[in-house]
């Protein structure tokens, strides 16, 4: 409650008496008061004299508080704006997570059907090219060992090619395409990519030459082809399903070597070693070779520890 003070000067009249002989009562000014005086032998008239007497009146003017500031309690600022922002960064961690669901499931579509497409091809171009060769009764044993052990050979190879690209083209002249894969992705798919369809072409071309003809030096092409066919649908599996979750791989996971492969990889994109390893399957042999293992182990038991949480 506060209260207001305000005082009011006002004029009391006091009376003293009325002489019937003076008649009507003069009109004065508010707030005049007159003290009549006779004289004692009534001979001269009597003195009017005006007597004011003032008073102070004090009035206590009472408001109510509550009009003046309302009796809502309205929340802090503060408080309105840390709930606004923890909203806002709940509906972007949902949008993220959807965002992440929805990549995955497209690339893990397109890895499946490149997989069994290309798996279902090697197979069938395999068989009905040795069923082809065999048909006047004759074994090509030399061809068909040379296309085996190409397949082979080719597919350690590309590890090595790998490796040797991806340090002197991949992270030099490269680095602009390869770049995209040591940063955050956005959406299913990413610039470096276009290294795999580039892997593929001579894969391709070999297979290609190898199964419409026949000879020695065809099966050398054929497999050669073949070779890079598994290894990079191994690569695929391991370094985008396995290293970089692109998609499920299932229980290869658990399998110890794939595991220290992947943690090779993951030290790879720390760039704790300048960039060692720049090889996949072999880049725990990398690792040791500049006294890694230390930091590999970490790695490991840190993968375990995610693996078993998720």
């Amino acid at each position: 409650m506060a209260a207001g003070i305000s005082a009011a000067a006002t004029t009391k009249i006091i009376r003293t008496g009325r002489n019937p002989f003076l008649g009507p009562k003069p009109k004065t000014a508010a707030g005049s008061c007159f003290l009549l005086f006779s004289s004692p032998n009534h001979r001269r008239p009597a003195r009017i004299l005006p007597l004011r007497t003032r008073t102070l009146t004090i009035c206590f003017l009472t408001s109510d508080k509550s009009q003046d500031h309302p009796t809502t309690v309205e929340k802090p600022e503060e408080e309105e704006i840390e709930q606004q922002q923890q909203q806002i960064s709940a509906v972007r961690v949902n949008e993220r997570i959807a965002r992440k669901k929805s990549e995955r499931s497209t690339y893990l579509v397109a890895a499946v059907m490149s997989s069994l497409g290309i798996t279902s091809m090697a197979c069938a171009a395999v068989y009905y090219r040795f069923y082809w060769q065999m048909e006047g009764g004759v074994v090509p044993v030399s061809e068909m060992f040379g296309t085996f052990a190409l397949s082979v050979g080719a597919a350690v190879g590309m590890e090595f090619w790998a490796r040797w690209a991806h340090k002197a083209l991949w992270h030099a002249s490269l680095w602009h395409m390869h770049e995209s894969h040591h940063r955050p992705r956005e959406g299913p798919f990413e610039l470096n990519d276009v290294f795999a369809i580039i892997n593929a072409v001579p894969a391709i071309g070999l297979l290609s030459y190898g199964f419409f003809n026949k000879g020695l030096f065809p099966g050398l092409c054929f497999g050669a082809g073949l070779g890079i066919t598994v290894f990079g649908m191994a690569y695929m599996f391991v370094h985008d399903g396995l290293v970089h979750r692109r998609f499920p791989v299932g229980p290869i996971a658990n399998v110890p070597y794939f595991r220290r492969v992947a943690a090779a990889h993951q030290i790879h994109h720390s760039e704790k070693f300048n960039g060692v390893p720049y090889g996949l399957f072999l880049g725990p042999k990398e690792l040791e070779e500049v006294g890694g293992i230390g930091e590999l182990e970490k790695e490991i038991n840190k993968r375990i520890k995610m693996y078993n949480s998720s």
